[in-house]
């Protein structure tokens, strides 16, 4: 049987900033934005459901006068990632 996959990792906006996280200690919502192509409204929800699941959190702060919105990815966001890697394996594995 195969593994479940964590329909929350399962949206590709949602898997790219994790993928991004997991390779960096931080990136803030420029960078991710810049990295995804994404909208900023819609990098705004999908971090905001991360940060929900307790996946990510989120800092928001100033750098000079400018707004700062910083991500960092938590140990268990870290392993959901790992998980779903695995699972995702596992499904490409089936097919060989």
């Amino acid at each position: 049987m195969l593994p479940r996959l964590d329909p929350l990792l399962h949206s590709e906006l949602r898997l790219a900033i994790m993928s991004i996280l997991a390779g960096v200690e931080e990136a803030d919502f420029n960078y991710l934005k810049e990295q995804t192509g994404a909208t900023s409204g819609n990098l705004s929800v999908q971090i905001d459901k991360l940060a929900e699941a307790g996946y990510i959190t989120v800092e928001k702060g100033f750098k000079g006068k400018m707004p700062r919105t910083t991500c960092h990815i938590t140990p268990e966001g870290t392993e959901a990632f790992r998980s779903y890697v695995k699972a995702l394996k596992k499904y490409i594995a089936t097919g060989k």
